[in-house]
């Protein structure tokens, strides 16, 4: 694989070329393309990734539109991975992009992860299938960064990272650390967290299907898109300084 390195000139500038040969040379999965997730392939692609594989079995939908990358209205009900495939090969032709149109959870797991992977990122937000995928990425020691709750808050100065265990203010990292520890894991996953107590009223009382829980319903939040955003490119380059932590220094 060859990359045509003029367009990621200024990244190599800043980098070097040995960053940018280990980037191209490394494979990431981005499990959910949705408010976070869809800014993280963004950041990913542009940075010189050689190779994406990117998680998600929903379409781009109507309530999608405030925060989602992948929300255009030419791509309402298209498939999220087949609209960010598109996107992607925009942005870099010869990136490699495996779609995976299905949930990541148990019984899917060895399907997604049946190629090499060198980095995860977590950008969903289903308590039960972030636990289990978590669990399953550390009993096979592939390094992650998972995204916590971004919605309901509005600082994005309170935005931090750190491994599960030093997370606080956020109820899903609370939740999700809970149940790791039921299950052995008390840390060594690297997170993308906020410490702003989370907005209580931002929560509608009109009920929508969460297709990660089997499509059980829940309360939608409200959230900003550049919150998620912020999330997004964060999980990116704490991921990019995965890869690159030997060769550059940060």
């Amino acid at each position: 694989m060859i990359f045509n390195r003029e367009k990621f000139k200024r990244t190599e500038l800043l980098l070097g070329s040995k960053a940018m040969d280990r980037l191209e040379q490394s494979t990431v999965a981005v499990i959910g393309l949705g408010a976070v997730g869809s800014h993280a392939i963004e950041a990913l692609a542009r940075s010189g990734i050689g190779k994406l594989k990117i998680v998600d079995f929903d379409a781009v939908g109507i309530s999608n539109f405030n925060r989602q990358l992948l929300a255009l209205e030419s791509n309402i009900g298209r498939l999220k991975t087949e609209a960010a495939f598109e996107r992607l090969k925009q942005i870099n032709p010869d990136m490699q992009v495996e779609c995976f149109n299905t949930l990541c959870h148990k019984e899917t797991f060895n399907y997604v992860f049946k190629s090499g992977t060198d980095f995860v990122i977590d950008a969903i937000d289903s308590l039960n299938p972030k636990v289990n995928i978590l669990y399953e990425l550390v009993q096979r020691n592939i390094p992650l960064v998972s995204s916590m709750g971004a919605a309901r808050r509005k600082d994005p100065t309170a935005i931090k990272t750190g491994d599960i265990s030093e997370t606080m203010g956020c109820p899903l990292a609370k939740s999700v650390r809970k149940r790791l520890r039921r299950m052995g894991v008390d840390s060594g996953i690297h997170c993308v967290y906020s410490t702003e107590i989370a907005n209580k009223d931002s929560v509608s009382h009109n009920l929508e299907a969460n297709y990660f829980d089997s499509g059980r319903l829940r309360n939608p939040m409200g959230s900003l898109s550049m919150i998620s955003g912020i999330f997004g490119y964060i999980a990116a380059l704490e991921v990019i300084k995965m890869i690159l932590h030997d060769i550059v220094e940060w």
